[in-house]
């Protein structure tokens, strides 16, 4: 203790730690500058310029999430570098669906001990995150705080804010009609849903996180199960201010079955061909091991596809052609029918 009393760094707290972060991730923080904003940080907020972005008559949408348990497998095997792209990807993905363009994101770091260099890590990876949606990463918090978190634990929260023009906004239910198509985007694997399940599956397996993958040749099981979320953005907001897609579902727990419905009127409802696409060989093997029913794993995981999108059959083909020019794999997957 302190000859002259007690000092914050006493209860576990290093006020100058936080200050070195700052400095350390300042480059990231600049590298996701984008129209509308600064890129910078260290003020008590962050600012956007919505005119200059270019938009007329915006509509603000916002949304927040988190990483769940998936954390747990970024911390027990170190791999730090890619749970912030998870952390943005749940978010952006989410206002994409409601028609928005993500412009500035933030985040909240909060662990028992400050690692500037653990942190640094998982910022970098939300700093990339960024980059890859489009969005200015104008700020955060990182908390340090004792007693609530043990070891090497943290957690992760974000939070985005998107606009879109009034008349773009998604999805448009007079625009949905029975026949319409039902285009699939493929995901990367479970994303950041299902980890819960996933974790308790590795522990019936008997593997360890180093232990090669089961179901991808030369990574480690760990490496393979902390494959990122991918983000959507860049590749569907052309299609969006086109005007071919009419409603977006991302594809989150809950599934396919869940999440559909959420984009569609009470009228409607998606008839899907689960033969459609050929499911990444992770699913394969979290069902065979875990003896998983077809119905839970379509609830539990996105099973493949991580967006879906409601076009005109008139528009199918353009959609496949421009979604490939721009590094997606897609595919008819489903139409909708009278509910």
């Amino acid at each position: 203790m302190s000859k002259n009393g007690l000092t914050y760094a006493d209860a576990g707290v290093d006020i100058d730690a936080g200050e070195r972060l700052v400095d350390q991730i300042k480059p990231m923080v600049k590298a996701t500058q984008r129209p509308g904003a600064d890129g910078s940080i260290g003020g008590f907020g962050g600012a956007f310029d919505l005119k200059a972005a270019g938009f007329k008559d915006p509509v603000l949408i916002s949304g927040t999430d988190g990483v769940g348990t998936k954390l747990r497998i970024a911390i027990e095997t170190g791999i730090l570098n890619t749970v912030g792209i998870d952390l943005v990807a749940m978010c952006v993905n989410d206002v994409l669906a409601n028609g928005a363009e993500p412009l500035f994101f933030l985040d909240y770091f909060a662990t028992g001990h400050l690692e500037t260099d653990k942190a640094a890590a998982v910022i970098s990876g939300i700093a990339e995150g960024c980059k890859l949606a489009g969005a200015a990463l104008v700020g955060g918090e990182t908390a340090e705080m004792p007693g609530m978190y043990d070891g090497d634990d943290f957690d992760l929260a974000g939070f985005v804010v998107g606009a879109a023009e009034r008349d773009a906004m998604l999805p448009r239910h007079t625009d949905m009609a029975a026949g319409d198509v039902l285009i699939g985007l493929t995901s990367s694997g479970p994303h950041s849903n299902g980890y819960s399940l996933i974790r308790k599956i590795v522990e019936i397996s008997g593997l360890s996180w180093n232990d090669p993958s089961p179901f991808a040749k030369g990574l480690t099981l760990g490496e393979s199960l902390i494959t990122p979320t991918r983000i959507y953005v860049k590749s569907l907001m052309p299609l969006i201010r086109s005007g071919k897609i009419s409603g977006l579902a991302h594809i989150t727990g809950g599934g396919l079955t869940d999440n559909t419905p959420r984009m569609l009127p009470k009228s409607l409802a998606a008839e899907f061909d689960m033969q459609a696409w050929e499911r990444p060989a992770v699913f394969q093997w979290l069902q065979e091991t875990g003896n998983v029913a077809e119905a839970e794993m379509q609830r539990a995981f996105n099973c493949g596809i991580g967006m879906v999108l409601c076009v005109k059959a008139d528009d199918v083909m353009d959609v496949l052609t421009e979604l490939e020019a721009s590094g997606e794999t897609a595919m008819v997957i489903g139409q909708l029918k009278a509910a």
